[in-house]
């Protein structure tokens, strides 16, 4: 009963280190991560559709996103998705 207790605590504060470093995102990469949380992947068109943004701007919100390990990028060109790391 004692390490369950423990693995709760652990991941409580992992769960609170991941709310600090989300708060820490712009809204637009928010808005990526949480739709790849949702829905296992996002593709550059999933972010057009849900934002609305510019695709470059999106380019370089990926592109942050994967290089902070938010997002792991699979494929190239235009088949490529992303997924959480």
């Amino acid at each position: 009963m004692r390490s369950l207790a423990e693995q709760v605590r652990r991941l409580e504060k992992k769960v609170e280190r991941e709310k600090i470093v989300l708060a820490t995102l712009p809204e637009l990469s928010l808005q990526i991560v949480e739709f790849a949380r949702e829905h296992g992947r996002v593709t550059m068109m999933d972010a057009i559709q849900l934002t609305g943004a510019n695709r470059n701007t999106l380019k370089l919100h990926f592109r942050d996103l994967a290089e902070r390990n938010h997002l792991e990028q699979h494929g190239s060109g235009r088949g490529v998705w992303y997924g959480l790391k």
